[in-house]
């Protein structure tokens, strides 16, 4: 056993002494490599972004006749932009296809931060040119669970989730709708339930949302970019 690793082994340090070695050949491919390498993977250009912490998302129907999502609740505790940083996010309340959104635009304590969103996160989408709003948040984040209280126009808007699944990463491209790069950190949500003006709405939350993830999730930080 002895003789036939000693064998072995000389056998290897022959085969690597025999083999041709230059440091600068080295140098170079190593370089090269790392050049082609960082050419490959480098990261995009960003001129528009917005980033939070504190989410709790809902996109949802209210009837199987819907083919889009006419209950959206897409909110966070703060948000940051560019141009300032508040609590903010996005409602559209639209019971009654037949009639107006009872409530629909970008929501936040910052009309500043709000106004940032269409134009530039959501441009070339159904939200570009949406109103901006004026709201108050409580939103609430716990080991398993997540609650928010926004009011807006008049209108009070309440989520309980529950059942709140274990983080994981997400990194997903622009695609036609969202036209953004998304990134951070999603956990799904077993129940979610919407009251607003204190009655509850029955929803039904499709396993994919307008984000391309869930229909309901607790977002505890992430970012959107383009």
């Amino acid at each position: 056993m002895k003789i036939n690793y000693l064998c072995t082994l000389l056998a290897f340090i022959s085969l690597w002494a025999c083999t041709p070695k230059s440091t600068g050949d080295v140098a170079t491919a190593t370089n090269s490599t790392s050049d082609s390498t960082a050419a490959t993977t480098a990261p995009p250009s960003v001129t528009e972004w917005m980033s939070w912490e504190g989410g709790v998302d809902v996109a949802a129907i209210t009837d199987t006749n819907f083919k889009m999502p006419n209950v959206i609740v897409h909110v966070a505790r703060m948000v940051h932009t560019p141009v300032g940083s508040a609590p903010s996010g996005m409602i559209l309340f639209q019971p009654d296809a037949k009639n107006p959104p009872v409530v629909m635009g970008f929501v936040s304590t910052d009309k500043n931060v709000g106004a940032y969103f269409g134009p530039k996160i959501f441009v070339g989408t159904p939200f570009e040119k949406a109103p901006v709003l004026e709201a108050t948040f409580d939103i609430q984040i716990k080991e398993n669970s997540a609650t928010a209280k926004i009011v807006v126009a008049n209108h009070t808007f309440e989520l309980e989730m529950s059942d709140v699944g274990a983080p994981y990463l997400i990194h997903r491209l622009p695609a036609q709708m969202p036209p953004f790069y998304q990134q951070g950190v999603e956990r799904k949500t077993g129940k979610t339930v919407l009251k607003v003006d204190g009655k509850e709405v029955s929803i039904i939350v499709p396993p994919v949302g307008i984000t391309g993830g869930p229909g309901a999730v607790v977002s505890p930080t992430g970012v959107y970019a383009r």
